[in-house]
């Protein structure tokens, strides 16, 4: 068995694991840990777990040490010193009529480095840049291109639920949505209605769709011929999560609409093909454009991690 620690840099934030070697750590310690990045300064959340070695994709990185006093007063020191610098960056963007949105700022907790995040369309030539800020600043510089869920998330801000952003208070991860599991839900296929802030699909939809998947694949589809305990008759409409089923029953020249508890429905035949509502085909492109763009968010994120 290996003893682990769990590291957050921000909160929110993803959590990271690191081998803390024979370091005595606590939760809540601040460490200075290892990175692809180099040395970066984080908080433990979770400590002195132990895992399976087999069960290990790649070798942990390490705990250097704990931080120090002197460790937090300079990361402090370097925080303050992030908005002037953000402002810099900007003047500097216009300088080089560059098409970008600087979003962020963010220093090493030494110094040793300043990273200046953006959006921008396509790439950007910003060697230039580079050169004009490492000689302002008399540092490492790196510009970093990110998406815009992680620029509203930086940002800030409430979602229509009225409440403070997912991406902003709890979500470590951004997973893939699709406009499907919105259909599976039921919910209006309007990309007002089912777009975040980001303007991409609402991160939420992930939440409940693993029961809306389970409870779906037992349950007749729209248009399926079944058996009641009041005859047979074709599926209108179906409850997912309340497991209830509308069927369509003829009554001599005209038809009564029931509801029914799913486990007193037998399917006969299930619908194979799929409903499309007047509101899908309305936004028919809109919702094309936003099920590519989070195809190529989810990809950009593969190839960052």
């Amino acid at each position: 068995m290996k003893r682990i620690i769990g590291v957050r840099f921000k909160k929110p934030g993803k959590i990271y694991f690191f081998d803390p070697q024979d370091l005595k750590i606590e939760k809540n310690d601040d460490v200075i840990v290892e990175t692809a990045m180099g040395d970066e300064i984080g908080k433990v959340v979770i400590a002195n777990r132990e895992i399976d070695e087999e069960k290990m994709a790649t070798p942990l990185k390490k705990v250097v040490r704990k931080a120090t006093q002197d460790d937090l007063d300079s990361q402090k020191k370097f925080k303050e010193r992030e908005p002037e610098a953000l402002k810099i960056c900007k003047e500097k963007i216009k300088k080089y009529n560059l098409e970008m949105n600087l979003t962020d700022v963010e220093y090493k907790f030494d110094g040793s480095k300043i990273l200046f995040y953006f959006t921008a369309d396509g790439r950007i030539d910003f060697r230039d840049l580079v050169k004009d800020l490492a000689g302002v600043f008399k540092t490492r510089i790196e510009l970093r291109q990110i998406g815009v869920r992680d620029e509203v998330k930086r940002i800030g801000g409430n979602g229509v639920c009225g409440r403070e952003l997912c991406c902003c208070s709890f979500l470590d991860n951004f997973e893939t949505v699709s406009i499907k599991m919105a259909k599976e839900q039921n919910i209006a296929l309007n990309p007002s209605k089912i777009s975040g802030n980001c303007g991409r699909l609402m991160c939420c939809l992930k939440y409940e769709q693993d029961v809306y998947s389970e409870k779906g694949s037992r349950l007749p589809k729209v248009g399926a011929i079944v058996k009641t305990p009041s005859g047979e008759g074709s599926v209108e409409g179906v409850e997912v999560l309340k497991e209830i089923v509308k069927v369509k029953i003829k009554d001599g020249d005209d038809y009564i609409y029931k509801k029914f508890e799913a486990k007193d429905v037998k399917i006969i035949k299930n619908s194979k093909s799929s409903i499309v509502d007047k509101e899908e085909s309305e936004n028919y492109k809109e919702l094309q454009e936003l099920e590519n763009l989070e195809r190529m968010d989810s990809k950009n994120r593969k190839n960052e991690e």
